[in-house]
């Protein structure tokens, strides 16, 4: 058992916080249909990867004229997103922090689409101690870089943190970091990130604090 306090609770934000990854499976994939059609379902393999990491490998050549126009559809699509809680997540976050934990969301989403966020959301100001975004670390995720430094930003070391996270990169990230890692089944299936977490939930119905730290203390 370990003797350490579970001291920072650090979330990804779409499919983790907010369940908005089937709404950009369709964004991408009207993108992909355009801009790839020799390559069908491509929406499904970009899954979880930064806009950059899109670009760098599939808008490159040919396309590299066209990204400044993908990338305003992303805005103003993501400015009229639903932003809808991932089940459980609000009472979860309560009970983290009625045990001392400090929660925050460790995003490769930018500001603006932040900002869209909090005009949706009000409250979501609130309802986490920190928010990272990609202007904040500079290596996406899979480098671990983002999620040491919002373990930095709470004082905490990666053994005192758990990652919560849906994407293959996003596991990734926190597996480097060193830290304990939950996977949420919201993007891809259980059995598929179950190689890359500690554990797999599909959502925070039956999340607590203490079922939490029971999983935690049990690796």
């Amino acid at each position: 058992m370990k003797e350490i306090e579970l001291k920072a609770a650090l979330f990804d934000l779409d499919g983790v916080v907010f369940n908005t990854e089937p709404q950009y499976t369709v964004f991408w994939g009207e993108q992909c249909r355009e801009f790839h059609p020799e390559h069908p379902g491509l929406e499904q393999e970009i899954k979880g990867q930064t806009l950059v990491q899109i670009f760098d490998r599939w808008f490159d050549g040919e396309l590299l004229s066209r990204r400044e126009e993908v990338t305003r559809r992303l805005n103003d699509f993501e400015a009229s997103m639903s932003y809808d809680y991932v089940e459980g997540l609000e009472c979860f976050v309560a009970s983290l922090h009625q045990h001392g934990v400090k929660t925050a969301v460790v995003t490769s989403s930018n500001k603006p689409k932040m900002e869209s966020v909090y005009r949706q959301r009000p409250e979501f100001r609130k309802l986490f101690d920190a928010v990272l975004t990609s202007e904040d670390f500079a290596q996406s995720k899979p480098s671990p870089d983002c999620y040491l430094k919002a373990a930095a930003r709470f004082g905490a070391e990666p053994n005192e943190c758990v990652v919560l996270e849906d994407s293959f990169n996003g596991l990734r990230s926190g597996r480097a970091a060193g830290m304990f890692v939950v996977g949420l089944a919201t993007t891809n299936s259980r059995e598929s990130i179950e190689g890359l977490s500690d554990c797999q939930i599909s959502d925070y119905k039956e999340m607590n604090y203490k079922i939490l730290k029971e999983l935690w203390q049990a690796i």
